[in-house]
């Protein structure tokens, strides 16, 4: 069993002993450690909390626990039920709420859930924000409200149609360019609440071609949720035996877009952004962001433009500090993840859809032909175990110095850039090992540089 605290939330699989699974007793423990750093954060005024989950089989029951809790501490719940982290997210601040509980374990498989943690502003809350959070449920210091003090439970089904509202009003999302082209589109939802906010997104946009892959909230994901490649043949099988135009898939909590070709090839993840980005930034000229880890092909169309970009540390939470920061129109993560300040900061795979689908509208070719209009990349992981004696700070800082002739970004580890290729060294809060992210025109070309990195490393050590 797994239970991990972070300063964003809790997460773990479900069952086992307290402390070292997601029980009962944590998912308590954790809720009440978040209201009661809410009611120290506001005065003691009367609090709002906007609750939402994933399809998950164990959601239910972890929120009626988290509702409980909260109640019990004397805050008011909205519950949205089965919803998705970008509807919560934008309930907090239609609901003018204090914060949001999502629960979900995003691309995690079916044995995980957690508890992820909201400001007022409908994002997630900062690292100091969340070590507080952490404080207050080791020290356990909870105070319950009286019994006429306890909070009321408000259960709504209106944020689906709210938030799909709330996208086909931005300036940019072209509905009727959308119903015009007709689109055959199939949707694989790995059997979470996408297969209920998806389809009436596609619905609302004028898509009349609709085919449900794996659509059904159960719970029981069909196979490895994470949208990738290796995860999506399925998908990549279906579109071609209906013979449709384009496939979205998003992860459980429907915050993560993948998109595969009218040919069953793969978008690649690593590209929505880089498509949605390029169909803002020809319309609304502005800056732009990605986390350190994200394919250089963002910043190439950007700066093809004359425009801005920047690069954040990984987390979302980071990318969002970085685009309010610079003002920039869109921004988000290599791993599918939308952001798009016009609507709210946070990732959310509903108004990617909308942003791409009024893109390829527009540009009236198919979905293949649109991929290979973009600089070409490949991403390469890997990674350099260590002992645990060798000082993994002290390496890092040895290999900036090593490339200072090129562009080197130390905010997040050691990302270095060589022409057009970068190298990305974090290491793991966990345990001893550096991760190592390289990037180049070819998937060869990636491993190479990565090679070379492991080997320089080594030489060091």
């Amino acid at each position: 069993m797994t239970l991990i605290k972070s300063i964003s939330g809790i997460r773990g699989t479900i069952g086992g002993k307290v402390n070292d699974g997601l029980t009962p007793v944590d998912a308590v423990k954790f809720a009440a450690a978040y209201g009661t750093w809410l009611i120290n954060r506001n005065n003691q005024k009367k609090l709002k909390v906007v609750v939402g989950r994933d399809a998950r089989i164990s959601g239910q029951m972890i929120s009626d626990l988290v509702i409980s809790t909260l109640v019990g501490l004397g805050i008011d719940v909205v519950n949205l039920g089965l919803s998705t982290t970008p509807t919560v997210e934008m309930a907090v601040a239609m609901e003018n709420a204090q914060g949001g509980i999502i629960l979900t374990a995003s691309h995690n498989p079916k044995q995980w859930n957690a508890l992820k943690l909201l400001n007022e502003l409908g994002e997630f809350i900062s690292g100091s924000d969340g070590e507080e959070v952490l404080n207050i449920a080791e020290k356990e210091s909870f105070i319950f409200a009286d019994v006429d003090d306890l909070g009321k439970v408000t259960e709504t089904d209106e944020y689906l149609k709210k938030h799909i509202d709330a996208i086909l009003a931005l300036p940019l999302v072209d509905k009727e360019s959308i119903e015009s082209a007709n689109f055959s589109i199939v949707v694989d939802a790995v059997n979470s609440t996408g297969g209920i906010f998806v389809p009436a997104m596609l619905e609302a946009l004028g898509v009349k071609k609709i085919t449900k892959l794996y659509c059904e909230p159960t719970g029981h994901f069909p196979h490895n949720p994470e949208p990738l490649p290796e995860h999506l043949t399925d998908l990549s099988d279906k579109i071609k035996e209906v013979g449709a135009d384009i496939g979205f898939t998003v992860d459980p909590d429907v915050d993560r877009l993948a998109i595969v070709c009218e040919d069953g090839s793969m978008f690649g993840e690593e590209y929505t952004l880089v498509a949605v980005a390029d169909y803002v930034l020809t319309h609304t000229p502005g800056s732009t962001v990605s986390n350190l880890s994200s394919t250089r092909a963002l910043r190439d169309i950007t700066e093809e433009r004359g425009l801005l970009y920047s690069a954040a540390a990984v987390g979302e939470v980071n990318v969002v500090s970085k685009m309010k920061e610079t003002k920039a129109v869109i921004g988000g993560e290599g791993n599918g993840g939308i952001i798009y300040p016009d609507l709210h900061y946070g990732r959310d795979s509903l108004v990617g859809i909308a942003l791409f689908l009024s893109h390829l509208a527009h540009k009236k070719i198919p979905v293949s032909a649109l991929r290979n209009s973009y600089p070409t990349y490949t991403i390469s992981k890997n990674k350099i175990e260590l002992t645990p004696s060798i000082d993994v700070d002290s390496i890092l800082e040895k290999m900036a110095l090593k490339y200072a002739s090129c562009e080197v970004d130390t905010i997040d580890g050691v990302k270095i850039y060589i022409e057009k290729e970068w190298v990305h060294l974090r290491k793991s809060n966990t345990e001893p090992i550096i991760r190592i992210y390289s990037e180049s025109a070819t998937e060869h070309k990636a491993n190479e540089l990565a090679e070379k990195i492991i080997r320089e490393i080594r030489e060091m050590i």
